[in-house]
């Protein structure tokens, strides 16, 4: 009888981190375990005054790591025909930009007694957005000498991102800067350290990172130039030798699980571990994401990833945060859109300005479904945390327009969830402008599972079906798919698709009286979108009130 072959995925999200254990054949969940980041607010250290810092201590990944996958083989080993000797395979994946300063020896600057209370020498988040100054520079001097740059990532670079965080340290930390020997994106860290490599040198970089985050492309032979990143300042070339040149795809092996983290997790020493990548992407992998199909992970932000054959001559795409080849599955390009803030603004609405709690949510939810669409009078702008895409404009706000005196609390929650999807409206039409088609919509994360209200909303606004994943951990099981991948199990990542993905049987559909009424609506989001996000327009707004009450008088 053949034994059961089992594969480890492991998915650093922004607060916790997941491990899964699969069956490689069928994708059956064997284990799963999570453990949040100690540390700060909920894993993240900010800073009194400013909005914008956030950080993560790198040992704390590990540390929740450590927990996460002990818990997950703890759950496997009560499973008939589990043996941890038959894992042939780790997965991971991690948020991005999230750089890490490390030393000649790998070693991340936090944990120097010198450096251990400075938040500079911490992971920077991905959602750190202190270098906007920084990325204002990037993209003026490669809309000025080097705009093929802008045009792999839609047409701006962001705060978000790679060299533009690298940059802002070394403005307000020489310190931190001058003793990085290296910079390491976190999702290229986890599999180093987990083999055991010692130079930032020897790491496989993921083109996932690179390509979306850090400016790489085999067009212009890697990372950028020599002459571009001394306009910027010529620190960042003498940086250069010790970033990297070369990147890979995530079936390649990153390394083996060395002896010292085999005794640490409990697992066998030499286990293949796969090249790094972002979250998102192998949340799309793990969603069954392919040609005409579109991934959306609804987190505290939403990422909205598909792909097209690799041969296939595919335009650049303003206002996306990237089209790289083999960033998602190898073959393909992968396409990279999104939003910055999708349940960080329910969270901040519900929690911070209502003083509520997860009932709320459900009450909220509640009554805000009972309303018909345009009922409330009000639009509003998700630009809390800035706008990703399609304007990759982080210093633009939310609003909210058209309240009464007798606006409801359930009124505004709906109100921003309708921003939120026409968000995502405005991406999609996007795509479909560059004659990307999108046949189908595939949904996960927390928000897809358990808020209905939100997906028909979605459906309604977006007008296609919307399904959703029947994986729980999308991303952990896109790592495992990986790692059943770089395992051996199978060659190409769509053959483990084909086994292991699967999606429920509840499928959202739009509602054709609903539908009408918001595409009246996103007319008017539309005019305020343009308005406000879009220079050397102009529009006169005196009739958007008052259209907002017709429609309610409807």
């Amino acid at each position: 009888m053949t034994e059961t072959l089992f594969s480890l995925g492991i998915d650093f999200g922004s607060n916790s981190v997941r491990a899964l254990i699969i069956d490689t054949a069928d994708g059956k969940e064997y284990g799963a375990g999570s453990c949040g980041y100690p540390g700060g607010v909920n894993g993240v250290y900010i800073q009194a005054g400013n909005q914008n810092l956030a950080r993560q201590n790198p040992d704390s990944y590990l540390d929740a790591m450590t927990l996460a996958v002990k818990e997950a083989l703890e759950q496997a080993a009560k499973k008939d025909g589990f043996k941890v000797s038959n894992i042939i395979g780790i997965g991971t994946d991690a948020t991005a930009s999230t750089p890490i300063p490390v030393n000649i020896k790998m070693i991340p600057l936090s944990r120097i007694e010198k450096f251990k209370d400075n938040l500079n020498s911490y992971a920077w988040m991905w959602k750190d957005h202190t270098s906007i100054e920084e990325a204002e520079k990037i993209n003026a001097l490669a809309r000025e000498i080097r705009p093929q740059y802008l045009e792999k990532c839609g047409g701006t670079y962001s705060s978000e991102w790679f060299f533009a965080k690298i940059w802002h340290c070394m403005n307000v930390d020489r310190e931190v800067f001058s003793n990085a020997y290296s910079w390491v994106e976190f999702s290229d860290f986890i599999p180093a350290v987990l083999c055991g490599i010692k130079k930032p040198e020897d790491i496989k970089r993921n083109i996932c990172a690179a390509g979306h985050k850090g400016s790489y492309s085999e067009e212009w032979n890697g990372l950028p130039d020599k002459e571009f990143l001394n306009r910027l300042a010529p620190e960042l070339v003498e940086l250069l030798p010790r970033l990297y040149r070369k990147v890979y795809t995530a079936d390649n092996q990153a390394g083996r699980l060395s002896s010292e983290w085999s005794k640490i997790l409990g697992l066998k020493e030499g286990i293949p571990v796969a090249v790094g990548a972002i979250d998102a992407h192998l949340g799309a992998v793990g969603s069954g994401v392919g040609t005409g199909k579109l991934v959306k992970i609804i987190g505290t932000s939403s990422c909205d990833i598909t792909v097209s054959p690799s041969d296939s001559k595919l335009p650049p795409v303003p206002g996306v945060c990237g089209i790289v080849n083999g960033s998602v599955i190898p073959g393909y390009y992968g396409i990279e859109a999104g939003q910055a803030a999708v349940g960080d603004i329910l969270s901040w609405f519900v929690t911070q300005i209502c003083g509520g709690d997860s009932q709320l949510f459900e009450s909220l939810s509640r009554e805000a479904s009972a309303l018909r669409p345009g009922q409330s009078g009000l639009i509003a702008l998700d630009w809390q945390n800035g706008n990703r895409n399609i304007l990759g404009d982080q210093k633009l706000t939310g609003m909210l327009l058209g309240m009464t005196l007798h606006t409801s609390r359930a009124e505004i929650y709906r109100a921003l969830i309708e921003a939120v999807a026409f968000g995502a409206r405005k991406i999609l039409e996007r795509l479909k402008e560059y004659d990307i088609s999108i046949n189908e919509i595939i949904c996960c994360g927390g928000i897809a599972e358990k808020n209905p209200f939100f997906m028909q909303t979605h459906a309604d606004i977006l007008k296609m079906p919307m399904k959703i994943s029947t994986a729980p951990e999308s991303c952990a099981l896109g790592a495992a798919i990986y790692g059943a991948v770089a395992g051996g199990r199978y060659e190409k990542v769509e053959d483990a698709q084909k086994n292991i993905c699967s999606f429920k049987d509840k499928v959202y559909i739009p509602d054709g009286e609903r539908t009408a009424v918001y595409d009246e609506l996103y007319k008017i989001y539309s005019e305020l979108h343009d308005s406000f996000g879009v220079g050397g327009k102009s529009f006169d707004h005196f009739n958007v009130m008052k259209k907002l009450l017709d429609i309610k008088n409807q």
